[in-house]
């Protein structure tokens, strides 16, 4: 099933290959092998599983369809995905980043990627005037995550796109938060696109998986050519679990975005709570940004406590939740940011982006939503 005319809920569920070729079976099967037959010496369309296999090549095809690209690659991790992606860059290129973004990114750019020689500029990526000042003649690419984890920062992808193409800059999105269901950020004028499978796509907190697509061939050759060479690839049998994760996507994310714009509004009531961060509140300052460059406000929301001192009772009394570093699961994952997601960012810069050891954020699962509320309301 190659058309890409289908609307979304029928494009996850059939995805690019909604069953084996060989057999017919409603799904194509666990390749667990490591090396294929080389039938009179010479290779077929599988050699080595690092460099292909059926049961991943499926969940490849999946994300570029999904996404509008031509080409997907699968990685071992949201991490694997990034690093990958970001090996475009090679020695003396320089780099433009938000400052504020998922902790493991920050990590990755301000410490590996200065080994290998690459010089990042940590900017408010929502600021165009920002990333024209710090443009310099190395400058190779700019990277992005809109709504940025955990302060929800929206960032203008077309201008952004627009200036990046006017000074020859590739453009990167991380698009975890939104899926393909919610921002599709190539029709925009983003060259590569990046997801962490292991959340929403995989959605069941029971594989790590990574994700990459663009619809330059250029782009595409050389992000198979580091992948081929580097190994990171998804094993056979979280391709399967992600490649089936994908099909209920669109029930899982819709029913979690429903209940995370009621938390949210219940949230903001609440006596102990001192903000709400939630792209679909009536007051959140960049709504209407967000909006036009996304058809859904998705399943995750910030929240800060006016006390520190409620925060170890809180994490204490909840129940229903998961208390972890992840999102995007069927179940309800609470997460304190300055200790878990984030707690690779140094302290003193963490307060200067407003990262408070009083922020939660909170990734909603699929579960009753009163039950989810009356749970955080005692804990409260």
């Amino acid at each position: 099933m190659a058309e890409n005319t289908y609307r979304p809920a029928t494009l996850l569920v059939h995805q690019a290959t909604d069953r084996d070729p060989a057999t017919g079976a409603s799904t194509v099967p666990i390749y667990q092998a490591s090396t294929y037959h080389h039938d009179a010496g010479q290779p077929g369309e599988y050699d080595y599983a690092r460099s292909g296999n059926p049961s991943r090549q499926q969940v490849e095809e999946a994300i570029a369809l999904l996404e509008g690209g031509t080409h997907g690659f699968a990685y071992a991790s949201g991490m694997a995905a990034i690093g990958s992606a970001l090996a475009l860059l090679k020695t003396g290129d320089h780099l433009i980043a938000p400052n504020d973004l998922y902790g493991g990114s920050w990590r990755y750019l301000s410490t590996i990627l200065p080994e290998r020689g690459v010089s990042t500029s940590f900017v408010d990526i929502t600021d165009p005037q920002q990333i024209e000042d710090v443009i310099t003649p190395q400058t190779r690419a700019i990277f992005l995550e809109t709504p940025s984890n955990p302060l929800f920062n929206i960032t203008d992808i077309r201008t952004v796109a627009q200036l990046a193409k006017d000074h020859g800059l590739i453009t990167l999105l991380d698009n975890t938060f939104m899926t393909p269901l919610l921002q599709r950020p190539l029709e925009l004028g983003i060259d590569v696109v990046i997801h962490s499978g292991t959340k929403f796509l995989g959605g069941h907190s029971d594989l790590m998986a990574g994700l990459v697509t663009t619809a330059d061939p250029a782009v595409a050759k050389r992000l198979k050519q580091f992948q081929n060479a580097f190994g990171a690839v998804l094993s056979p049998f979280d391709s399967f679990l992600l490649s089936r994760g994908i099909k209920t996507l669109k029930l899982r994310l819709e029913a979690a975005q429903t209940s995370a714009h009621t938390l949210a509004q219940r949230l903001q009531a609440h006596p102990n709570i001192a903000r709400v961060w939630y792209p679909g509140l009536t007051d959140f300052t960049s709504r209407r940004l967000h909006f036009s460059q996304a058809s859904g406000a998705g399943a995750v929301l910030s929240f800060e406590l006016k006390h520190q001192a409620k925060v170890a009772p809180l994490l204490k009394a909840v129940k229903l939740p998961i208390i972890a570093p992840s999102l995007g699961g069927v179940e309800t994952i609470l997460t304190h940011c300055w200790s878990m997601s984030h707690a690779a960012i140094p302290a003193d810069t963490k307060l200067r982006l407003g990262i408070h050891d009083t922020l939660l954020r909170l990734s909603v699962g699929i579960e009753d939503v009163d039950d989810l509320w009356d749970d955080l309301e005692r804990a409260l």
